[in-house]
């Protein structure tokens, strides 16, 4: 059931490995960058509870969630096939939108079935399989425009204002790999219908049309379980140290320890090659970690395993600002992929046991207003934070992001986990 998330992530690692060298490439200024990013953060605050609300309400012969897996993977793949050939900034931006919007439409309800077809003892465990389908799927799409170029010879640079034909390859194969993941847990994961479908169907009709929707969604907003408000404020800390990261990685890895100026030098190429490699790392390391994360919270608590992970991941972005030799780099990418691992599970784990069985799916969507709107704070202040105190050096981003996993770490020893 969560193997479709393997395809899921191959368009969000290319899509956070390489969004911002396409808009640097299309002539982008550092400051610019976070605006342009806005997209992604707006389409899941509007796209993902409104999902979640339909699929709640949803049966048919695909079941409840997969219809939205397979809908989201069609236009993800189609967005990915398009996005690297864009021949202008604002081109490259709009399919940013619909690429995001895309892969939400297909994320959200893969959460809500996890939440829907196993037991509270088996959660921890279910979320822990989608971070490794999350990692792995991560860790081969970041890499390939550094495959591309190194394994296969393809150049890794192109005429000012092209995006470089290692990426554009890339995208290709994510949409490929995409599809064929999605569809696979699509066609061959079972559902189980309404316990009473009659009465399934004449609530269906008691709530139908679009302003009934969004009043039960703002309902549910204004009713959230204790342990939801908590954990929110735990999710904005940790998804701005996220957002942070991914936004000003290559042009901090590219700039502050390559030395690179030009966006269209060999060098700029080679150091943001390099990002794709870290990426890599990190995802990987989540997914060896996925597994082991259960397992000690079985011994501690999720709490304590959360706690400790954020705090490591705060370490690893900070040390950006002193490590020199970009292959020292990939010991601070294993503690990120500690933190990444666990924010991709624990909060999942710690907040299902807290919903009511017939709002898992809009629930779901509604946490994700606390991933989303940390990020649309960060794509509305970092660019001018970064230009007005930071001389518009990129590594002090990171350095923020580090201090922001820090107090997410703090604030999770206040959430209550009850099942």
């Amino acid at each position: 059931m969560s193997f479709g998330f393997l395809g899921i992530q191959f368009g969000f690692a290319l899509q956070n490995a390489n969004v911002s060298r396409i808009f640097e490439t299309l002539g982008a200024n550092i400051d610019s960058i976070p605006i342009l990013w806005i997209a992604a953060p707006v389409t899941g605050l509007l796209v993902q509870p409104i999902i979640g609300h339909m699929s709640d309400r949803t049966w048919n012969k695909l079941g409840r969630r997969r219809p939205y897996f397979l809908v989201g993977a069609i236009l993800a793949s189609l967005a990915l096939l398009v996005m690297p050939n864009s021949p202008v900034l604002w081109v490259a931006a709009g399919m940013l939108w619909i690429l995001d919007a895309s892969i939400n439409i297909s994320m959200e309800p893969f959460r809500a079935l996890v939440a829907d077809l196993l037991p509270s003892e088996q959660r921890t465990t279910g979320f822990a399989v989608q971070s490794f389908f999350i990692g792995i799927g991560a860790v081969v799409a970041s890499a390939l425009p550094y495959i591309f170029t190194n394994w296969f010879g393809i150049a890794n640079t192109a005429p000012e204002g092209e995006i470089p034909p290692s990426v554009v390859y890339s995208f290709y194969i994510g949409a490929f790999a995409f599809f064929a993941a999605v569809s696979w847990t699509v066609f061959r994961t079972r559902e189980y219908p309404p316990d009473n479908i009659e009465e399934f169907e004449q609530k269906k009709k008691e709530s139908a049309g679009i302003l009934s929707g969004f009043r039960e969604i703002f309902q549910n907003f204004i009713q959230m379980p204790k342990t939801m408000i908590q954990l929110a404020f735990v999710q904005f800390f940790s998804w701005f140290a996220l957002f942070a990261m991914w936004i000003y990685t290559t042009s901090a890895v590219t700039h502050h320890i390559y030395g690179a100026t030009d966006a269209n030098s060999a060098l700029y190429n080679e150091g943001a090659d390099w990002v794709g490699v870290l990426f890599a790392v990190y995802n990987g390391f989540a997914a060896l970690t996925a597994f082991l994360l259960p397992l000690i919270a079985k011994y501690t608590s999720r709490k304590i395993v959360h706690m400790i992970s954020l705090f490591i991941g705060g370490i690893a972005l900070v040390s950006f600002y002193v490590i020199k030799d970009p292959q020292i780099l990939l010991i601070s990418e294993l503690g990120i992929g500690l933190a990444w691992a666990s924010i991709l599970s624990m909060p999942y784990a710690i907040l299902a046991g807290s919903l009511p069985q017939d709002k898992i799916g809009v629930y779901m969507g509604i946490f994700n207003f606390f991933i989303v709107i940390p990020q649309i704070t960060a794509a509305a202040i970092l660019g001018y934070i970064v230009n007005n105190f930071f001389g518009n050096q990129a590594i002090f981003a990171l350095i923020l992001g580090g201090i922001s996993m820090f107090i997410a770490g703090i604030l999770v020893l206040f959430v209550k986990d009850d099942n």
